[in-house]
């Protein structure tokens, strides 16, 4: 009679995972949104830079939880606030506006089971 072999998730399924919550996140924040062409003409280059960096923790994450998304969007727009050619207006603006995110990212997150593996 066959056994089963445990399914173990690697470190590309956990990978593979945080790609996908980043991309989710990602095309959210400049596509999803109802304002999202006028939010798409109105970024500048260090807001493309500060949302590439809360991905990029994004993608460091096996998994994400609200408290977690929070802290990430914190950490990384307190380094723009110091900033002198950033104004602090724009900042807080982006914090606030990635932060309303989250109840969009995460039904893309729960949309998207990650894949199972099984080895052979």
């Amino acid at each position: 009679m066959a056994t089963k072999k445990k399914v173990s998730h690697t470190g590309a399924t956990i990978a593979g995972i945080g790609a996908i919550l980043a991309a989710a996140a990602g095309t959210y924040l400049l596509y999803g949104s109802k304002g999202a062409q006028k939010n798409r003409k109105v970024v500048k280059g260090w807001m493309l830079k500060a949302k590439g960096e809360v991905l990029e923790q994004l993608e460091k994450l096996p998994s994400v939880d609200e408290k977690t998304y929070h802290a990430i969007v914190e950490k990384v727009m307190q380094k723009y606030q110091t900033l002198s050619h950033v104004d602090k207006a724009d900042v807080e603006k982006l914090v606030k506006e990635a932060k309303s995110h989250w109840k969009s990212i995460k039904k893309h997150i729960v949309a998207t089971p990650p894949k199972k593996t099984s080895k052979k």
